[in-house]
């Protein structure tokens, strides 16, 4: 693959010379700590949200099994994404805020590992299983309900350093 013209973009490591898609090798690279802070919010009805925050939906702790979902999820991103390397994580939190005037609720994830590579994948993975686990445990009452706005807020560790979303 060659690069793109954007400077800022490097090319697309996931694939060799030949065009072949291949898990990157990072024997090489130095083990550092390493952290990823991911983003997402689900929106829904003023009714459905308000089921969330007095704790009486049917399936139970709609937030509390969304949290153990999602780092259940982040321990398992490599078996869902192929070519993303087994990690071990050292720290994976997750914190949910609802704003109510906009009934939504915001999912952050931050992923720790002490690594190879990094954890942006897993701190992705963490944000989009935790908003499904809403989604699932809310649709009886809101079919409607609409996931968005995920991505990566910032990353720190390893060759590329510190980044953060603009």
């Amino acid at each position: 693959m060659t690069k793109s013209n954007n400077a800022d973009q490097q090319s697309l490591t996931h694939f060799d010379s030949a065009g072949q898609a291949h898990m990157v090798d990072v024997g090489g690279k130095a083990s550092t700590h390493r952290v990823a802070v991911a983003t997402g919010c689900i929106k829904m009805l003023a009714t459905t949200l308000q089921h969330v925050m007095q704790g009486d939906n049917k399936k139970g702790d709609v937030l509390g099994i969304a949290r153990i979902a999602a780092i259940q999820a982040s321990k398992r991103t490599a078996d869902l994404i192929p070519l993303c390397h087994p990690l071990f994580l050292t720290k994976v939190a997750v914190i949910f805020d609802i704003d109510e005037q906009n009934s939504t609720i915001n999912c952050t994830v931050t992923a720790e590992t002490t690594g190879q590579t990094g954890v942006e994948m897993e701190a992705l993975t963490a944000v989009n299983i935790g908003l499904l686990t809403i989604y699932d445990m809310c649709k009886a009452v809101d079919r409607g309900m609409r996931m968005g706005e995920i991505k990566l807020l910032e990353k720190q560790g390893g060759k590329s350093g510190h980044w953060v979303a603009k």
